[in-house]
């Protein structure tokens, strides 16, 4: 095996990780927005639950099948990241749950 054999397969094994990653990212993201109540979302002034179950329902469908790095990939990690970034802390905030926060 030569080098730049080795560096192929090490990408691909990267991009391989960083689809596995993000998919399910993804799926725990899909999970936990369906499982909220539905008054949750439209309290912290965000998109209703149906809306954001649908994108991360799509997001999720994108990075499986396009990988996160296509064009249709990433724009599921962007969404998946806003959910966690910025959704996910609000919409648990106002239900007093806390996931990996000490009280």
């Amino acid at each position: 095996m030569n080098v730049l054999s080795f560096l192929g397969y090490a990408q691909s094994l990267v991009l391989l990780l960083l689809t596995v990653i993000a998919g399910v990212a993804a799926a725990v993201s899909l999970v936990h927005a369906a499982l909220q109540r539905p008054d949750a979302f439209p309290a912290v002034d965000r998109q209703s639950k149906v809306i954001w179950v649908s994108i991360l329902a799509a997001a999720t469908l994108f990075i499986w099948l396009f990988g996160a790095i296509g064009l249709l990939g990433i724009v599921g990690v962007v969404a998946t990241i806003v959910y966690i970034v910025d959704v996910r802390p609000r919409v648990d905030s106002i239900q007093n749950k806390t996931w990996f926060r000490k009280r």
